[in-house]
C-alpha cells in the first residue's frame, strides 16, 4: 500500500476528547492527520457523515455567477482537499442535492477527483479496506430538474446512482433522456421521505457509512430528520457577506429550529493547518 504525501504539512491537533482506543487509521495518516478517526456502526441505518466548508461568518457560497462553489471560500486550501479525500475514502455513499451536481460542472466524486496530490495512496486505502472502487451517488431532488449531461453520469465505473426524489421528480426524470444505469426512487408525494431512503440504502444497497456533502438544504434536512452522526466542517478564514442584492447561503438552509428543538454538536476534535481550522462534532438531539 503506497504511503500518502500529505498536503505539505501535518495538520496540528488542538484538541480531542474522544477515550483511548485501537487506532483505525494507518501510521502513515495519523503522521499527516493526528489522532484518528473510526466510522461507527449504526444500528439498522447508514452511519452519516458531512463534510462542509464555511466562511468565518458561516456562508458556503458567493453565489455569484462562476464563483458558486465552495472553492472560492476555501481557496482550494490543500489541506481542506485532502482530508475531503480521505472522507470520501471510507464512504460507501456519497448523498448530494440535484443543485450541487448541476452547479459543480465536471466534478467526480471520488477521494482521487478531489485530491490528485494523494489520490494512489487513498485509492490504496479504501482498496485495503475492503471498500468497493465504484462508490455508490446518492442524489436529492425535489422535482427530478438535473443535468443528466455531468461528468458523473457518464463514469458508470466510479459511481452507481440512485436519485431519490418525489412522486413529481420521478415523473419528470422518466420523461427525459438518462443514462440506463440508474435507480429512482419515489419516495413521496411532497417531500422525499429521509427515513426510509436510509433503511433503502442499508438494506438494499449496502451503505454503512454515508458521506453527506451538501447541500445547505440537504444538510439541514438531515439534521431535522435527527440522521446527521457527525460532521466534519472547515472553517475558512475568508469572509462572505450578504446582502439584499447578493444572497449568499448559510450553512443551513430551508428549516428554522425554536431553542427546544435545535439540534446541537459536541465538538470531539480540532485541528488547525494555516489559518484554517478544522472540527469533527458529534451531532446531538432533543427529545
Amino acid at each position: 500500500m503506497r504511503h500518502p504525501k500529505g498536503p505539505g504539512s501535518p495538520f496540528q491537533l488542538l484538541f480531542a476528547m474522544e477515550s483511548a482506543q485501537e487506532p483505525s487509521l494507518p501510521s502513515s495518516y495519523r503522521a499527516i492527520y493526528p489522532g484518528d478517526w473510526q466510522p461507527p456502526a449504526v444500528e439498522g441505518r447508514p452511519y452519516v457523515y458531512t463534510n462542509f466548508a464555511q466562511s468565518r461568518d458561516g456562508r458556503i457560497s458567493f453565489n455569484e455567477p462562476n464563483m458558486r462553489d465552495a472553492s472560492h471560500v476555501t481557496k482550494a486550501a490543500p489541506h481542506d482537499r485532502w482530508l475531503m479525500g480521505l472522507l470520501r475514502t471510507r464512504a460507501h455513499a456519497i448523498m448530494v442535492g440535484d443543485t450541487t451536481i448541476n452547479l459543480e460542472s465536471g466534478h467526480l466524486f471520488s477521494p482521487d477527483f478531489i485530491c490528485p496530490f494523494d489520490g494512489d495512496a487513498l485509492n490504496d486505502l479504501r482498496h485495503s479496506e475492503g471498500y468497493s472502487a465504484q462508490m455508490l451517488l446518492v442524489i436529492l431532488s425535489y422535482k427530478g430538474e438535473i443535468n443528466f449531461d455531468e461528468a458523473c453520469f457518464q463514469r458508470p465505473d466510479l459511481h452507481r446512482i440512485v436519485i431519490a426524489t418525489t412522486t413529481e421528480g420521478a415523473a419528470r426524470i422518466k420523461d427525459v433522456r438518462r443514462p440506463a444505469a440508474i435507480d429512482v426512487l419515489d419516495l413521496g408525494e411532497r417531500s422525499a421521505d429521509l427515513h426510509r431512503l436510509m433503511q433503502i440504502l442499508y438494506g438494499d444497497y449496502g451503505v454503512r457509512n454515508l458521506l453527506c456533502e451538501g447541500g445547505a438544504r440537504v444538510f439541514a434536512g438531515m439534521l431535522d430528520a435527527g440522521l446527521v452522526d457527525e460532521e466534519f466542517v472547515t472553517w475558512c478564514p475568508t469572509f462572505v457577506g450578504r446582502n439584499e442584492e447578493h444572497p449568499r447561503p448559510s450553512y443551513t438552509e430551508g428549516v428554522a429550529w425554536l431553542p427546544h428543538t435545535a439540534p446541537y454538536s459536541q465538538p470531539l476534535t480540532l485541528h488547525r493547518a494555516d489559518d484554517y481550522l478544522y472540527m469533527r462534532t458529534r451531532c446531538r438531539y432533543q427529545k
